[in-house]
């Protein structure tokens, strides 16, 4: 399932493409991309195991940029 989420305090695009990279890492994630501008993740997860995957998501997402955080 593809879902987009707003990132809250996304300060750099560098970080955003490194947390792309990461996130595409991820075993589960079928598809990642965010868009610094628009402060957006849409990502691709399968629907069993989606709540696990976003739990990892976001533990990627904070060790790259502390302050940045998922509006689910």
């Amino acid at each position: 399932m593809q879902k987009s989420f707003r990132l809250i305090d996304l300060d750099c695009a560098n970080c955003a493409a490194k947390m792309e990279r990461g996130i595409n890492k991820i075993k589960g994630v079928n598809s990642c991309s965010i868009n610094f501008m628009m402060q957006k993740i849409t990502i691709d997860i399968n629907d069993d195991i989606f709540d696990e995957v976003m739990n990892e998501v976001e533990k990627t997402i904070k060790k790259i940029e502390p302050d940045c955080k998922v509006k689910r």
